[in-house]
């Protein structure tokens, strides 16, 4: 069991990255806290497509010898994946950022709990 753990450490660091990410998005009440818990699970996401897409002793895939092999280059569509998720990722933290940016103009907190109770008392009034 721990020779399959060292093999696939990669695997598990991801694993035990996205638990940390998840567990601090669950638990947090502060929004910015929120934000890097969610970018921590992206980032074990990332972690975990690149290492299953790696193979050993395989070369990227661009031709140089005239060798189209497929045997001889690695998987080239998680490392696509890995780079379309990053652009998307950068995109989606910083519509966050700027949303919570505007909560915390509007209810000087950025403490989810206050800022729904806070809603909850103008949509009363």
């Amino acid at each position: 069991m721990l020779s399959e753990l060292t093999e696939n450490y990669l695997a598990v660091v991801s694993m035990v990255l996205f638990g940390i990410g998840f567990g601090n998005l669950l638990i947090q009440k502060n929004l910015i806290k929120k934000i890097i818990g969610l970018n921590i699970m992206d980032t074990a996401v990332y972690l975990f497509l690149a290492s299953m897409g790696y193979i050993s002793g395989r070369l990227a895939p661009i031709t140089v010898d005239g060798d189209t092999s497929a045997s001889r280059y690695i998987n080239p569509i998680p490392s696509g994946l890995v780079l379309t998720g990053i652009v998307v990722s950068v995109s989606v933290t910083a519509l966050m950022l700027a949303l919570t940016v505007r909560l915390y103009r509007r209810y000087r907190t950025l403490d989810i709990d206050a800022i729904t109770l806070m809603v909850q008392r103008e949509h009363l009034e």
